[in-house]
Order: C-alpha cells, then sequence, then structure tokens
C-alpha cells in the first residue's frame, strides 16, 4: 500500500523578537518592517491628545497595552518616538517625522476602507442621477436632502448636463434616474411629469427692452439675436417649438454651455435671454435683471423624471421620484 506524500505545513507564524530582528534585515518583508496600523493610530492619538492615556481611552485599550504597543513600535524602528513624564506624552523629534508618515498610511487606509465597502455595497445604496442643468442647480440639491434624511446610507453621484446628455446617460446604463425640462419624453425614456416651469424673458437694466411700454411679440422675439444655451438643451427645445411657426430663432447672439453662464453674460448687458424662472428669481428680486413682458410665446414646460422604457425606478431611485412628486 502506497504512502500519501506529506503536505508540508505553513511555517508558524513568526515571533515578535524574530520580527524584529527580522526588520533590520535589507529585504525583510514589508509587514515586519513596518508598524500595523493599530500601533499608527495609536501613534496618531497620542500625539493630538498629549497623554498616552486619552489616547489608549479613545481607542478602547489599556493604558499598559498602549504603552507596550509604543514600545514595541519604537523597538522595531530603532529610534524613541514618545517622551514620558507625569505632566503627559510629547513626541520626540524622531516621533514627530514618523507621525506624518504615519498619518498618510492610515488616511490611504480609510480610502482603502472607502473603496472596499462600495464594492460590498448592495445596488440599492447607489443612485446614480442625471439632471438637466437648470434642475441640477436649482431644485435638486433640496430634493437630494431629503433623500439623505430617509435614507442616509446612499451614495449619490450627479451627472449635470442638457436634455439630451441626460437621455445618452441613461440610455447607456451610466444613470439609473434622469430630470429634464422639454416639451416631450425623449425616445427609448418613459417618464412622468414632476412639475412646471415657466420661461422669462430678461435683461440687464440698461438694455432697451426694459424701458417700453408694450410686450415684446412672437416676431420681434423671433428676430432677435438672444444670448442662448446649446442646443439639446430644454430651455432651447422650448424656445425652438414656441418661435417655429414665426421664423424660428435668429442666430443667436451668444451660445452658452450652461444656466449660469447665460446668465451671467445677460448680467453684463450683452443682451437679452429667456431663462428658467428658476434661475433668475434671486437676480429680479434684487432688480439686477429686469424681466420684460412677452405676448403671443408659450414659455411654460414641463419639468419630467425619466428613466429606460419598461424599467420602473427601483430602490432609492424611486424613494427619489416620490420626493421630487411630493415637493410639487
Amino acid at each position: 500500500m502506497s504512502k500519501r506524500p506529506r503536505v508540508p505545513e505553513d511555517p508558524p507564524e513568526p515571533t515578535a523578537g524574530k520580527r524584529r530582528r527580522e526588520a533590520a534585515v535589507p529585504g525583510a518583508p514589508l509587514a515586519h518592517r513596518v508598524p500595523d496600523l493599530g500601533a499608527l493610530e495609536l501613534l496618531l492619538a497620542v500625539a493630538r491628545l498629549g497623554s498616552l492615556g486619552r489616547a489608549a481611552g479613545e481607542l478602547g485599550i489599556t493604558q499598559p497595552a498602549a504603552s507596550s504597543r509604543i514600545r514595541s513600535m519604537e523597538r522595531q524602528l530603532g529610534v524613541a518616538l514618545v517622551d514620558r513624564s507625569p505632566r503627559g506624552s510629547r513626541l520626540t523629534d524622531a516621533g514627530v517625522l514618523v507621525t506624518d508618515w504615519a498619518r498618510r498610511i492610515v488616511d490611504a487606509a480609510e480610502a482603502f476602507d472607502a473603496g472596499a465597502q462600495a464594492l460590498r455595497a448592495r445596488r440599492d445604496s447607489r443612485l446614480r442621477v442625471a439632471a438637466s442643468m437648470t434642475i441640477a442647480e436649482y431644485l435638486l440639491p433640496g430634493w437630494l436632502i431629503a433623500l439623505r434624511s430617509q435614507r442616509p446610507g446612499t451614495a449619490v453621484s450627479l451627472l449635470a448636463g442638457n436634455s439630451a446628455a441626460v437621455a445618452q446617460r441613461l440610455l447607456s446604463d451610466d444613470a439609473d434616474l434622469g430630470f429634464v425640462e422639454g416639451l416631450d419624453t425623449l425616445r427609448g425614456l418613459d417618464g412622468a411629469v414632476i412639475g412646471h416651469d415657466r420661461l422669462v424673458l430678461v435683461a440687464a437694466p440698461v438694455h432697451r427692452w426694459t424701458r417700453r411700454r408694450s410686450p415684446v411679440g412672437a416676431d420681434e422675439l423671433a428676430a432677435t439675436p438672444l444670448i442662448l444655451r446649446e442646443r439639446g438643451s430644454g430651455t432651447r427645445q422650448v424656445l425652438d417649438a414656441a418661435l417655429a411657426a414665426h421664423g424660428g430663432l435668429a442666430e443667436p447672439l451668444l451660445e452658452l454651455a450652461s444656466t449660469t453662464a447665460v446668465k451671467a453674460a445677460v448680467l453684463s448687458g450683452a443682451g437679452p435671454s429667456v431663462l428658467s424662472e428658476l434661475a433668475v428669481g434671486e437676480e429680479l428680486a434684487a432688480h439686477r435683471l429686469v424681466e420684460i413682458a412677452v405676448e403671443g410665446v408659450p414659455l411654460r414646460r414641463d419639468l419630467r423624471a425619466v428613466w429606460p422604457a419598461g424599467r420602473r425606478p427601483a430602490g432609492p431611485a424611486r424613494d427619489l421620484l416620490s420626493l421630487t412628486r411630493r415637493a410639487r
């Protein structure tokens, strides 16, 4: 009867004394040359609190255990780290330097832990939101604060862009829920109206339109170069549709990629624009911008939540959708 080959056993764990001897040998394993994370956290606590006893209490260990850990670390590194006295514990010059290095290691360990937690997290604890610029800037922050109180463990990422970019994010599975301003639900997406918005014609107080007594008509508005958002934005889509029967929009005076940029250009006196009432409320109240009356142009639009067709929002996306409807 043949004997089974003997499987070698794992070597025993090195003793503390052997680890210290190995630490002094070039090429020894890094784990034997660098103090463990618990020891580094203890050193940082001593530096912060100025007391070995208080540091031990903060970390939930006894003072003798803390003293032993510091002495072990000093032997391992071959330098004194802490001066102890009846008045407390003070770092040596070498201890100050080692503490700076330790802080980087502990920070890296915290980042590692956060990443590992994210890998372990269930899909329901993440929410990827894509929103058009006006909603992202003026409505979404309040909704997300409300969601945080309801789901404090949810990690939310926000992708902001125009309505076309939001649709693309959803269709390529880079977002779980989207918000857009516009006329219709975009192709490939389902959606629900969550609110309404009014567009207003605004200009700086120095603009000639602010002194007129009659409203600006559709033909005049269509023929006037305006400061506009880029094509693909919800604001531009509504304005294009509203003026289509009047020859369409004139060539833009300026074409900018964000509501904030458009507003800044109008405030500078460069020209008029049509913007969401949400975006210019503060400037109108402070009389830094003036709303100009318009007639014959429908400038009301829907605010929509959107998601990939056939896939209803679930988990935190469903909760956020519910919050937006409650806010109406």
